[in-house]
């Protein structure tokens, strides 16, 4: 009973504080831990908003329209990344709702109720979620279902099964069915979410089958021309109908996050030097997302300027923010530099723009202004939140892999003496703080 009491007054004292920033403007002491977990739990607390799937005519794990399917793993995917830089539960029991409620009948998130407009990139998004449970060492879904590595597992070779090499010579569609416009489209992110899976499956797993997909796909997207070898940049995708010889080259922050990121897990992996160079190459090459003019603010170079970001673009700087983050520890040598360009993303842009709508910490889409652009959105929110609680990066561990959950158990259970000390460690705590709170 102690433990819930301590449980219930840390949540009362978070709500409280986000009620008291929700009242003005944001302030961030980027040189602060709690400042920074503060401001988070404000821009959490936006993001979910835009959530009634927990209210009687909401949808499970949906957020409202006009934000599609895929966008609500996203966001699910940063809440559950809030929860381990903060240690924040209070929407944990929604989160594993969420979770667990679209992995549709075949366990590859795949649901009825989406599946007939769903696109191969709309499942990847839902993966790197349900990856991230895993690695995040996430509660676990109830005994008798599948688990996150399993889940995971799933919608990885539900994906790679539908490579098409009937054009381009490989790659994935855009959409999965014949019947949706864009189906005769291979677009970048498709295949910037099946090689980011790859690569996290293969550090996750130790199974040389992921790195030689995420090889495969590297291959495919430099030999198609997706990606420029010189200046590491990624373009949106090509035609089937001309078997991908017009690419269209439009970039987007979130085509070069997922291979960032990437190459930042297999170069973890393999301590390789091509997958080394790779990830030096993409973080070179994501000079084009920031602005010197504005001290180093992220932005969408292809929409923002001129105010041409539809509701999925709004969100894609998101992205780019969290797999900044988790390549900095993946890959240390990048630390410095990508911290930097968060901090200056925050002090000059997000600190400016969060202090819109009537709760005066209401986020726009544009940072370079210095101010709120009048408009609002749960992709603002969630750029906002990422970009914010990537600055906590050092002071969480590194993705886990099963390796090292299989090590710890081994190590628990590797003699009746390690046993009894491991339980006294568990124990002691506990007892003195039930004393203390009673």
């Amino acid at each position: 009973m102690a433990r819930f009491h301590a449980f219930s007054w840390y949540s009362l004292w978070l709500l409280f504080g986000a009620l008291l920033y929700r009242a003005g403007a944001i302030e961030i002491d980027v040189n602060d831990a709690d400042s920074i977990k503060n401001a988070a739990s404000v821009l959490a607390h936006g993001v979910m908003d835009y959530y009634d799937g927990n209210q009687t005519d909401g949808t499970i794990g949906k957020f409202t329209w006009p934000y599609y399917w895929w966008e609500s793993g996203a966001a699910w995917g940063s809440l559950l990344d809030y929860w381990f830089y903060t240690g924040d539960t209070s929407f944990n029991q929604i989160l594993t709702d969420a979770l667990l409620g679209n992995v549709g009948p075949n366990n590859d998130y795949m649901p009825e109720t989406e599946v007939m407009t769903e696109g191969n990139d709309d499942q990847a998004f839902w993966g790197f979620a349900i990856m991230a449970a895993a690695e995040r060492n996430y509660t676990s879904p109830p005994s008798g279902q599948p688990q996150w590595q399993n889940l995971s597992e799933t919608v990885f070779w539900s994906m790679a099964d539908r490579w098409d090499t009937s054009s381009c010579n490989g790659g994935l569609r855009w959409q999965i069915f014949e019947f949706n416009n864009g189906y005769d489209y291979k677009n970048t992110i498709s295949n910037a979410g099946l090689f980011l899976m790859a690569a996290r499956l293969a550090r996750y797993t130790a199974n040389a089958t992921y790195i030689d997909w995420a090889e495969r796909i590297w291959d495919w997207v430099e030999g198609v021309g997706l990606m420029d070898t010189e200046y590491y940049y990624f373009y949106d995708g090509a035609s089937v109908s001309t078997n991908c010889t017009r690419i269209t080259r439009y970039q987007w922050s979130y085509n070069a996050a997922c291979f960032l990121a990437g190459s930042a897990y297999l170069y973890n992996m393999t301590v390789s030097d091509v997958w080394r160079d790779r990830t030096q190459n993409i973080l070179d090459g994501l000079r084009v997302f920031f602005d010197d003019n504005s001290g180093g603010v992220m932005f969408e170079v292809a929409c923002e300027r001129t105010q041409r970001c539809n509701t999925d673009m709004q969100s894609f700087k998101a992205y780019l923010s969290r797999f900044m983050g988790l390549t900095a520890i993946l890959a240390p040598w990048t630390y410095d530099r990508i911290y930097e360009s968060l901090v200056n993303t925050v002090v000059n842009g997000v600190s400016h723009s969060c202090t819109g709508g009537h709760d005066g910490v209401t986020c726009g889409t544009t940072w370079l202004a210095q101010g709120w652009d009048n408009t609002s959105g749960l992709g603002q929110q969630m750029t906002a939140l990422e970009t914010v609680q990537n600055l906590l990066i050092s002071q969480v561990p590194a993705p886990y892999t099963a390796e090292m959950f299989i090590s710890a158990a081994e190590r628990i259970s590797g003699g009746c003496i390690g046993s009894w000390i491991f339980y006294l460690m568990l124990i002691i705590p506990m007892a003195v703080s039930w004393l203390i709170l009673d």
